[in-house]
């Protein structure tokens, strides 16, 4: 399944995020409970992160393809995203049913709407 690059947020930190919007992985992905900020390991997911497409691979059928960079300007920020989740070992993902203007960060890990967590790099 293909979730357009305009539903994804690819967003640099001390641990880099994927925050995803109606992605077709979204009922897959465990609901996400984290009020102390940490984030729970997504058991049997892996991230391949890549310049135009990222993998969100789960367990079965469960998985889908994130469009990266669409543009040469956008590939300079993609590029920095995928080493930086090589280098943490992965990413946290976060998928909600519609990306959200204005992102409350302490509600998404506590009021039940996202589901997610911690996915491994594929190694």
């Amino acid at each position: 399944m293909f979730l357009p690059r305009h539903n994804a947020h690819f967003v640099m930190g001390p641990t880099p995020l994927l925050l995803l919007g109606g992605a077709p992985v979204h009922e897959f992905l465990p609901p996400l409970h984290a009020p102390d900020g940490r984030v729970p390991l997504c058991d049997g997911w892996q991230l391949m992160p890549r310049l135009t497409m990222t993998v969100v691979d789960g367990p079965g059928d469960a998985g889908c393809l994130v469009q990266g960079a669409q543009a040469e300007d956008e590939a300079e920020e993609m590029s920095a995203w995928c080493s930086a989740v090589e280098q943490a070992g992965g990413a946290v993902v976060l998928s909600l049913d519609t990306l959200p203007e204005d992102l409350d960060w302490p509600a998404l890990l506590t009021d039940g709407r996202a589901h997610g967590g911690f996915v491994p790099a594929a190694t």
